[in-house]
């Protein structure tokens, strides 16, 4: 069994070439992995690192090696004018008689909804009562009974803040 000291020699001896072969292998793997791009021609001009040497022939591509590409964002387009569009600063609002209608509709809309979901809060908590709720015969079972309890009760966290959600909703529409 060699000792430390033979070991760490015949280390420092090869450790110049490991570390030569290490070198030499991942620069040719940098060399391998940096693939040409090609500038290919056509009225749309075509930048693409995504053809073999020879689809780059037969389209009459050109490599580029060494220079930056630069990429130009597109401008927004403009506005379509004509008789389509306004250019009348008015003449996209509504007419305030409107907004109102559409605000009291929205509101009784909302009402009603928020209605419907207090009614079944109130029935989910007499079904409920109190987390005590009565057993029904196809719950046998205790654990089945415990879980249609946490159901019971995870449907009423969620109707609590449906209405809570809809009160908010209602006191941001005007009056």
């Amino acid at each position: 069994m060699p000792t430390r000291q033979t070991f760490h020699r015949r280390l420092g001896v090869a450790a110049p070439a490991l570390l030569l072969a290490l070198w030499s292998a991942t620069d040719a793997g940098a060399q391998e992995s940096a693939k040409p791009v090609y500038r290919c021609p056509g009225p749309p001009v075509l930048y693409t690192d995504a053809l073999s040497a020879q689809e780059a022939r037969e389209k009459g591509c050109r490599t580029i090696e060494g220079a930056p590409i630069t990429i130009v964002p597109a401008t927004k387009p403009r506005p379509a004018s004509g008789p389509a569009a306004s250019s009348r600063p008015g003449e996209g609002r509504v007419n305030p008689a409107e907004q109102r209608s559409r605000d009291s509709d929205a509101r009784r809309i909302l009402a009603d909804e928020l209605r419907r979901e207090e009614e079944r809060l109130a029935t989910l908590r007499a079904e409920y009562n109190n987390g005590e709720p009565e057993r029904r015969g196809d719950e046998r079972n205790y654990q089945r009974y415990l879980d249609r309890v946490a159901e019971m009760k995870a449907a009423i966290a969620r109707r609590e803040a449906d209405i809570a959600a809809l009160k908010r909703e209602l006191a941001k529409l005007p009056q």
